[in-house]
């Protein structure tokens, strides 16, 4: 499995840890708040990293290829 495969795992596995959305997983927040915080309080690092690709992926409407990978791969399968 390459690097890109594990990131997109990792994606599909990663849940907010912070905010009005504490808990829930990246894929499932809402276009809007990924909006609003793509333009003001994106995070540094890997979270920041994650949020900017699922922003891009839901501008795209590719947020079923992330489900999927959920599916496909049960946490810690990797």
């Amino acid at each position: 499995m390459d690097d890109q495969q594990i990131l997109l795992i990792k994606l599909a596995h990663t849940k907010m840890p912070f905010g009005k959305y504490e808990g829930k997983y990246l894929i499932d927040l809402p276009e809007y708040y990924l909006l609003w915080i793509h333009n003001n309080r994106l995070p540094i690092g890997q979270l920041g990293e994650q949020l900017k690709l699922v922003y891009e992926l839901k501008l795209n409407g590719l947020e079923e290829l992330i489900r999927n990978i959920k599916k496909q791969y049960p946490k810690n399968d990797y």
